[in-house]
């Protein structure tokens, strides 16, 4: 899979670097930990992982700045550990506890952190996208020179909301970022199956809106093109579309067996094309790090996530009165 890109890398340091590995890897080992209990079933309903498209949120958060915002949908795990949210509280919502940000009555579709400034995952395709160019109208409302993150898939590329929020987001020059995670397969069809267009960046000609296909297994791709779309918005120039072209490795979801794609596909993107490994050997050909190093980063976060795990474990379920909380908002200002 290869994606034109259009804007130049980065140059980062070897602490940036390092950091990207962390964060990418944080995420594919709470993934793995996450589908381990749902097969143990301690996480119920639907669970969808993230692996293998680490890059697309580690490098857009490496663009952003403090009281920016974002909104995906359920796909969201790797996004809430991305910008700072305790894994234990995240792994507690999966599985329906107490400790979870939601307390447990929330689920992975349902989780939010107004002190990280994430506004969802959302169940509903697309429902997200006139969402997230709500925040950006409050912030343009307000003057606060923030932008908001607005991700949906390739699948949620095709429903009409989408170009109702384009039109709206163009017309009042909204600060908002429109990231189409395009992981080349919605929920089970090939994007040439579904869309008439190769890319849909260019959906967004028809009201004016910019953008550009990013090379989503690259980090540094990714935080280049996060950088330019940002000083595009910050600038007052309204909103900027980026489709980042990535790959799951898992099916949609834990329930689906992805018969819809060779395993030989897939094992080629992982030898080939895995975000992670392509940090890992910058870090090592560059001699930013040792193998020993790298070892420990991933022993750290193997004893973070266990520890998430436990967390949720021993967090108890919602006491039978919390189902008549949370219903209405109360001193709503």
């Amino acid at each position: 899979m290869a994606a034109r890109k259009g804007t130049a890398k980065p140059n980062v340091s070897a602490d940036e670097l390092k950091a990207y590995y962390h964060d990418m890897l944080l995420i594919r080992r709470f993934e793995e930990k996450a589908g381990q209990l749902y097969g143990m079933g301690l996480i119920g309903g639907f669970c969808h992982l993230y692996i293998g498209q680490e890059a697309v949120v580690v490098g857009l958060e490496a663009a952003a700045e403090d009281g920016d915002k974002r909104i995906t949908s359920y796909r969201d795990h790797g996004h809430m550990l991305a910008c700072g949210m305790d894994p234990g509280g995240v792994m507690a919502e999966l599985t329906g506890r107490e400790g979870g940000y939601s307390k447990g009555k929330g689920g992975s579709m349902h989780m939010f952190s107004r002190e990280k400034h994430f506004y969802g995952g959302h169940g509903i395709v697309a429902a997200q996208v006139p969402l997230g160019a709500g925040l950006a109208f409050s912030d343009k409302y307000r003057g606060n020179d923030r932008v908001t993150f607005t991700y949906f898939g390739d699948g949620a590329a095709n429903q009409g909301q989408v170009y109702e929020t384009f039109n709206m987001a163009a017309l009042w020059q909204l600060p908002c970022i429109f990231v189409i995670e395009n992981n080349q397969y919605a929920m089970g069809t090939a994007q040439a199956r579904s869309t008439s267009t190769p890319d849909l960046f260019t959906r967004g000609a028809a009201f004016g809106i910019p953008g550009e296909v990013v090379d989503g297994m690259d980090v540094l791709a990714v935080k280049a093109a996060g950088e330019k779309a940002v000083r595009h918005c910050r600038a007052g120039k309204g909103p900027y579309i980026l489709e980042i072209k990535t790959y799951r490795y898992r099916g949609h979801s834990m329930s689906d067996p992805a018969k819809y794609r060779t395993r030989e596909e897939v094992q080629k993107m992982r030898d080939e094309r895995d975000p992670i490994e392509h940090v890992r050997a910058l870090l090592l050909t560059g001699k930013h790090a040792t193998e020993d190093d790298l070892k420990a980063i991933d022993k750290e976060i193997k004893a973070v996530v266990n520890a998430a795990a436990d967390f949720a474990k021993e967090s108890p379920e919602p006491a039978l009165d919390e189902l008549w909380t949370d219903i209405y908002a109360e001193g709503v200002r």
